[in-house]
Parts: structure tokens; C-alpha cells; sequence
């Protein structure tokens, strides 16, 4: 996102860098008041200013942003390298990357125009700060209140000036947006309610500015109906390879489909051991295919009857929370923060369309106080059979502690202000992906190992297919959709051919894989990153086993390898390793 700095405090801090020599320091805190001048960024970090506002999705922004990164960069490369610890180093490094990737995400073009001019995210925009407001601000009610007041305040004008931009956009992202915006009336509506409830004393202007915002949404989506669309979303090869470097993953297009291809194979070889092992276990008939044993599965293992209060699923969530902590403290096997917490919520409306399953906002790294992340689940009659009492337990572990929760608490107590800001997919995602495999090995399934072992990894064969489909929706070339599954990829529809690969891979109701191939669509370069960071860091594992044997083994291994990991903050696995090395705990 664009953040919004006013000229005038770019050539403040230029003058200020400029007047005595560049340092680390100084390059740090003008790059921590550049990033933070966005508001949804501001809230995404807990950064309370511009908190009343949304962002300004005009093109003389993305131009103003883009010098503004250049700025930087040129004060990045006055600073004195030799002064500089290694973190320190690794950390500058980081931000000019940072810096490169936010610029080339404004600048590439495909059908002539820039990703913003085609993709209008209205939804996303407004709901993503009202609704963090309200569920996730420690401040009190009034100044949450307020603060919502201003952003609703300011809905015609956003609506306004994205309009403005949007040049033939891209068919099925008007969809998404249409179908989240008719969600917005209602979450304002609760945002009334919670206001009138806290007796709030500007409730009448907050109704006055609904009113009017709820005016301007409607137009709004008459608006965005009526434009001329094109279903071309492709980009140029060249323009693609850079977005994934600049994410810091080193391989190329060709070895990333050959990582996806190998472990799809990998995978389809131990659901079909799994299945057999299975139906004899279970006395079914020996030729029942995955899918099937999958449905069958779903129907032993259910954790509520058809028709009833989908909100009980969120209930069971709630206790394989404290089931999967207390494995996790009675084995020490990780480092648990003491000042952090989780909240489990089912995802709103509005956000449902691209989280197919389950998300989760992180901790504020700048906020003061308890670092609290929120796990957001995805409920709905027809998405009940994949929430069991074998899959939940794979959803809290990878969501929650020892996956996202912990991993994300943990950045945000790094001391590294650089680190704070990055998000790496790589480093994230492979953690969270190597713990499914990890805690089964550990025995946290017990008896139900190899039935949860099947259901998890006929889930994490999409990580294979993502790859594919990744790969495919940035270049067009339909060959990275070719990863030997058997399924129907002749449709010039790019959303169908890739829904047929990934419903074939992972069996996935229609509902899922819409939502899935909505969100792959729109964050490229990340769905690439959970098969690619797995590799990566089942990779460095064994790189510090090979390092530490004969000092450090099992169990005493895994603790070293989990600290180590979690001490890091932030950054790709090709930086991560780069720390490794220099703390010897791997080979260069």
C-alpha cells in the first residue's frame, strides 16, 4: 500500500540526512516514517497516527511513493557499510530490498496499466482499518469511535479517486470487490450498534456518515459494474522473475515448477500408502479412491451435524488451542512468550471472498503491551466437512502456537525495527508448513497419526498446485499448470483451468476453490512461497544437524533449531541463512 508523505517531510529528511554523514540509525527512523505514514499500515502496526484516515489510491501518490523510495535508496548507499555489525548490515540489505520490491510492485505494467489501475480493492481498503478498530485497539471506545468516524467520513472521496484510476480492470477482481462491498452496510450497521451501546456522544454524526457512505458504496458498485473488463491478467515474464527475486527467493520459474512437480509426486505417494493402510483399518473396500476415503474421513471424524450452530465449530477450535499448547509446554519444544495472546473469530463477510479457509492478522510489532493476534475461520454449510477433529488440530498448528501466532509474536518483540516492517512469506509460510509434518512426527495425533497424517497432507498438496497456478496467472505460460495430475486445463479461462488443477489435487468443495484462486490471483509471487520456504527450511535443519552432530541431536536439536529461527525477526530464507552462517550454526 501507497503510504501518503507530504513533500515537504521528504525534503525535511533528505535536508536532515544530508547535513552530516548518513547513519544506520537515521536511515531507519526516516524509513519507519515513511512506511508508517499509510493508515491501514499504521494500524496493521500499531502506529497511532493517520489512524482516522484511509489511504489515497490516486496515481500522483503511487509516482510520489515511487521517488520517495529512490530517496531512500540513495540514503542507504551513503551510509558507511564498514561501521556496521553484521545484524546491522543484514538489516540495511533488507530494507533496500523492501524498498526495490514496494517500487517495482507500482511500477510494472501489464496490459498497458499498473496492478492498482486494474484491481479495485475498495473493500479491503475501508473494512480492513474500521474493522481492526473494532476488534483489535486496546484504546477506548471514544477514540476508537472516533478515529472510524474520520475513515467513514472520508468513503465518497476514496471511492471517488479510485474510480477515477480504475482503466478496464480485470473481470474477476471487479467480482471480488462487487461481492465485498455489498458486505460493507453491514458491518457499518454493527459499528452503530457497538457506538450506541457505548453511548457515544457523536453517534449522530456517525449515523449521518453512514448514511452518506453507504450512499457512495452503492454508486460505487453501479460504477465498477458497468466499466469495460478484460480477463488478460498476465504479466511479462521478465517483470515476474523481478517481483519473486525482490521477495528473495533465489529460484528460477523452471526449478520452482520442477520443486512443485517432485512434490506433488512426493505427496501423491504417501496419500495412496495412507489410503490403503486406511480402508483396511477402517474394513472399507480396498479400492476406495482418496477423495472418497477423504469424504469418509470428514463424515467419522465431525465435529457437528449438518444444520446445526456453525459457531460450535469455533468452540472445538478453541480447545485444540489449549490442547496443542500444553503438548507443546509439557515438551518444551519451543520458546513461548509470556506477554501474548490469541483470539479465535470467524471471519466476517466482507473478507470471506478471499480467505478460503482460515487467516490470521498478526500482533502490532509497535504496539506497546500484550503481542495478541486474532485467527480468523472461514464457516459455512458447505465448508462444515473440513472443519474435523482431523483437521482442526492441523488449522490451530499452523495458525496459531508453534505456527503463525508464535512465530509472528516473536517478531514483533524484535528488537529490529527493519525486521518489524518486513514480511517474508518464504520464512513464515515454510515454518508453519514444516510444523504440520513436525508435530505429527512429534505424536500429537497419537492413535489418529496416520488419519490425520492423510487428511493433512491431501490439504497440503495445494501448496504443490500453487506453485503451478502462481507460476501460470503472473506469465500466462499454461505449461507450469502441467504438474502430471490428471484434470481438465484446456479452458482460455484462467480461473477455470487453474480451479480444475487445484480441486483435482486437493479435492476441495467449489466454494474453497473460488476463494483460494480469488486470493492466489491477487498476492502474486506468495502462494509460491509455502512449497518454496517448506523446502527451505526443512533444508536449513538439516544443514544444522549436519553442523551441530555429535554436539546437538533430537530433541535438544529441535529446541536450538526453534529458538534460533524465532530469534531472527523477519526476512527470507535466503537472509535467513546468511544469519545462520554468521551465528555458526550452519555452513556457508
Amino acid at each position: 500500500m501507497a503510504p501518503i508523505l507530504g513533500a515537504s517531510l521528504v525534503r525535511a529528511v533528505a535536508k536532515t540526512m544530508n547535513e552530516t554523514e548518513t547513519t544506520f540509525q537515521a536511515f531507519v527512523e526516516a524509513l519507519h516514517a515513511f512506511i508508517t505514514e499509510d493508515p491501514n499500515i499504521c494500524i496493521e502496526l500499531g502506529v497511532e497516527k493517520n489512524l482516522d484516515r484511509l489511504p489515497n489510491r490516486s496515481r500522483s501518490t503511487d509516482q510520489a511513493y515511487i521517488e520517495r523510495c529512490d530517496l531512500l535508496l540513495a540514503q542507504s548507499r551513503e551510509i558507511d557499510v564498514t561501521s556496521l555489525s553484521a545484524d546491522e548490515a543484514l538489516d540495511l540489505d533488507l530494507a533496500r530490498q523492501l524498498l526495490e520490491y514496494e517500487k517495482h510492485s507500482l511500477c510494472y505494467r501489464f496490459n498497458g496499466r499498473t496492478m492498482l489501475d486494474q484491481c479495485p480493492m475498495a473493500a479491503e481498503d475501508i473494512s480492513y482499518g474500521i474493522f481492526s478498530l473494532f476488534v483489535d485497539d486496546p484504546r477506548s471506545a471514544e477514540r476508537r469511535l472516533a478515529d472510524i468516524l474520520g475513515r467513514v467520513d472520508g468513503i465518497p472521496e476514496y471511492l471517488e479517486t479510485l474510480l477515477a484510476r480504475l482503466d478496464t480492470p480485470v473481470k474477476r477482481w471487479v467480482e471480488i470487490d462487487l461481492e465485498s462491498v455489498k458486505e460493507l452496510p453491514g458491518l457499518l450497521s454493527t459499528i452503530v450498534d457497538w457506538a450506541d451501546r457505548a453511548q457515544w456522544d457523536q453517534i449522530a454524526q456517525l449515523k449521518d456518515a453512514v448514511q452518506v457512505a453507504g450512499q457512495a458504496l452503492e454508486a460505487y458498485s453501479v460504477k465498477l459494474a458497468d466499466m469495460p473488463t478484460t480477463t488478460r491478467m498476465h504479466m511479462a515474464r521478465e517483470d515476474a522473475e523481478k517481483l519473486v527475486a525482490l521477495k528473495g527467493i533465489e529460484l528460477g520459474f523452471e526449478a520452482l515448477h520442477e520443486m512443485a512437480v517432485e512434490f506433488l509426486d512426493e505427496t501423491n505417494t504417501i496419500i495412496e500408502e495412507l489410503r490403503g493402510k486406511l480402508a483396511g483399518k477402517y474394513g472399507l473396500d480396498e479400492g476406495i479412491n482418496a477423495k472418497e476415503l477423504q469424504h469418509y474421513l470428514h463424515n467419522q471424524f465431525a465435529v457437528s451435524a449438518p444444520g446445526s450452530d456453525l459457531n460450535e465449530i469455533l468452540d472445538y477450535y478453541s480447545g485444540e488451542r489449549e490442547k496443542v499448547l500444553a503438548f507443546v509446554q509439557q515438551r518444551d519444544l519451543f520458546p513461548i512468550p509470556a506477554d501474548q495472546d490469541m483470539e479465535i473469530l470467524r471471519t466476517p463477510s466482507f473478507m470471506v471472498p478471499t480467505i478460503p479457509a482460515g487467516a490470521m492478522q498478526p500482533p502490532a510489532p509497535f504496539r506497546e503491551g500484550k503481542k495478541i493476534s486474532q485467527v480468523l475461520i472461514t464457516l459455512s454449510e458447505s465448508l462444515r466437512d473440513e472443519h474435523t477433529r482431523l483437521s482442526i488440530p492441523g488449522m490451530m498448528i499452523h495458525e496459531g502456537i508453534p505456527g503463525h501466532h508464535l512465530h509472528l509474536a516473536s517478531v514483533a518483540m524484535n528488537p529490529s525495527v527493519v525486521r518489524r516492517h518486513y514480511h517474508a512469506a518464504d520464512q513464515s509460510e515454510g515454518w508453519t508448513t514444516m510444523l504440520e509434518d513436525y508435530m505429527l512426527d512429534m505424536g500429537y495425533m497419537g492413535d489418529l497419526t496416520d488419519e490425520a497424517r492423510f487428511i493433512w497432507k491431501y490439504d497440503i498438496a495445494r501448496i504443490g498446485a500453487r506453485v503451478a497456478i502462481d507460476l501460470f496467472f503472473m506469465t500466462g505460460d499454461k505449461a507450469f499448470l502441467d504438474v502430471g495430475i490428471d484434470c481438465d486445463l484446456s479452458s482460455n479461462d484462467p480461473f477455470v483451468a487453474a480451479g480444475n488443477l487445484l480441486e483435482a489435487v486437493t479435492g476441495f468443495v467449489d466454494e474453497r476453490v473460488r476463494g483460494e484462486i480469488n486470493w492466489y490471483s491477487q498476492v502474486r509471487g506468495y502462494p509460491l512461497s509455502y512449497l518454496t520456504g517448506n523446502r527451505l527450511v526443512w533444508q536449513l535443519k538439516r544443514d544444522m544437524q549436519n553442523k551441530m552432530k555429535g554436539k546437538l541431536e533430537g530433541i535438544e536439536l529441535d529446541r536450538s533449531f526453534h529458538r534460533a529461527f524465532l530469534a531472527c525477526g523477519d526476512m527470507p530464507m535466503s537472509f535467513m541463512r546468511r544469519k545462520f552462517v554468521e551465528d555458526g550454526l550452519v555452513e556457508p
